[in-house]
C-alpha cells in the first residue's frame, strides 16, 4: 500500500510505492518508489529547490503509452497533468493552439477537428499525451508531429529555469528529436504550441484512407472524414490496450540504403518499400517481422500480436523482461534473415 507524504516546507505531495499498473499500457504489475504529480509550473521550480531531481533518478511519465518497464521504479516519478487548450494567435489561414502537456493526444486532434483546424487528423487515435508527441515527433498516414509544430514551453531540471524551444532547438527526425538524444531526461515539457491550417486541405495518399473513403462513398473528404477513416483503420489492426496490453507499434521502420532495399526487394518483390527524398528507402517492419514468421507468436504471456506484427503484447501476465526478451530475438533474427537492423521505438526503463 503506497503512502502520501509532505516533502518538508514545499508543499510537494509525494506518493510512495504508488503501483503502475493502470499508468502503463502494457499493464505491467511495477510500482515506483516515488510519485510526484505535475498540475501547473510552481510544483517543478518546488521540486528542483530540493535534492529530489538529483538523487532520485527522475522519470516523465505521459499517458505511459510507450514506455515498456522492466521491473519496479527504483527512483521519482513525474506525472504530466498539466491541462487547458487556448488559441494563443490567429490569421486569416492559421490558429496557434497552446496546449498543456498534460492533455491526451486524441482529445487535442478531435478539438482541432471539431473547430475545422487541419493539420492533426491523420494522426488520430495515436495513444499518449500531447507533452510526449515531440518526443517521439510521432506521426502516422504520412504526417508527422514537426508539421504543424510551432513551438513548446518546458522546464530545464538541469538548470531550474522554463524554456522555449522551437523546431530547430528539437532537432525532429523520424522518431526521434533533442528530448531521445542530447536532451533524454532533462526537460519536462510543460505546453506544446500547434500552427493549423484554418483551410485545410486533406492528404488521403498514405495506408488505406483512400480505399476507405471509397467504400463509404465519400469523393470530397473533410478532415473529419479523414480523421474517421484513420480511428476505423487504427482500430481494426491495433489492438485496445484496455483489453490487450501493448504500446501501439513497438519497432520503428527501418531506414536503409537504396543498396539495401534493391537487394531485398529483388530476392522479395512483394517486399514494402517507401523512398526517400535523400535517396534512401524506408522498409516496413512489419512486413518483415511477418516474412520471418514472428506474427502472432507467443511465449507465455509475452507475444507478437496476430494482426499487426509490429505490435509486441501482454496477455495478461508478462513482465517487461519477457516482452524485451522476445523483442530482442526478433531483431536478432531479422537482422540475419534479412541483413537489417531493427530498432525499437518504446522506451525501456
Amino acid at each position: 500500500m503506497f503512502k502520501t507524504y509532505m516533502y518538508p516546507n514545499l508543499h510537494l505531495m509525494l506518493q510512495r510505492h504508488i503501483p503502475l499498473k493502470s499508468l502503463n499500457t502494457f499493464g505491467f504489475d511495477v510500482e515506483a518508489s516515488l510519485f510526484l504529480p505535475i498540475a501547473d509550473e510552481e510544483i517543478l521550480h518546488n521540486v528542483w529547490k530540493t535534492n529530489l531531481l538529483s538523487m532520485s533518478s527522475p522519470l516523465i511519465l505521459g499517458g505511459g503509452s510507450n514506455i515498456l518497464f522492466k521491473d519496479n521504479y527504483p527512483g521519482l516519478i513525474l506525472q504530466n497533468l498539466i491541462a487547458g487548450m487556448q488559441v494563443a494567435k490567429e490569421t486569416e489561414n492559421h490558429i496557434w493552439l497552446r496546449c498543456g502537456g498534460g492533455e491526451v493526444w486524441h482529445n487535442v486532434v478531435m478539438y482541432t477537428i471539431q473547430n475545422n483546424w487541419g493539420g492533426l487528423e491523420n494522426m488520430s487515435l495515436i495513444p499518449g499525451t500531447i507533452g510526449a508527441s515531440p518526443i517521439q515527433n510521432i506521426g502516422a498516414y504520412g504526417a508527422e508531429l514537426k508539421d504543424v509544430f510551432e513551438e513548446l514551453e518546458a522546464f530545464d531540471m538541469l538548470y531550474g529555469k522554463m524554456v522555449t524551444l522551437r523546431a530547430d532547438d528539437c532537432a525532429f527526425a523520424y522518431r526521434d528529436s533533442l528530448f531521445k538524444q542530447n536532451g533524454k531526461g532533462r526537460y519536462f515539457i510543460t505546453y506544446v504550441t500547434l500552427r493549423l491550417n484554418k483551410n485545410p486541405s486533406v492528404n488521403v495518399k498514405y495506408g488505406d484512407i483512400a480505399n476507405i473513403l471509397e467504400q463509404w462513398g465519400i469523393s470530397k473528404p473533410g478532415i473529419a472524414d479523414v480523421s474517421r477513416a484513420v480511428i476505423h483503420i487504427r482500430r481494426s489492426k491495433l489492438p485496445d490496450p484496455a483489453e490487450l496490453g501493448n504500446c501501439g507499434s513497438f519497432f520503428k521502420n527501418p531506414v536503409v540504403s537504396k543498396e539495401v532495399a534493391d537487394t531485398l526487394c529483388a530476392t522479395y518483390p512483394d517486399a514494402k518499400r517507401f523512398d526517400q527524398p535523400d535517396g534512401t528507402a524506408k522498409l516496413a517492419a512489419g512486413w518483415l517481422i511477418e516474412k520471418a514468421g514472428w506474427k502472432g507468436y507467443r511465449r507465455g504471456d509475452a507475444g507478437v500480436h496476430e494482426k499487426q506484427a509490429l505490435v509486441m503484447v501482454n496477455y495478461g501476465n508478462a513482465t517487461g523482461a519477457e516482452i524485451l526478451s522476445l523483442a530482442g530475438e526478433i531483431v536478432e533474427d531479422i537482422q540475419a534473415k534479412f541483413q537489417v537492423n531493427l530498432e525499437m521505438e518504446v522506451n525501456t526503463r
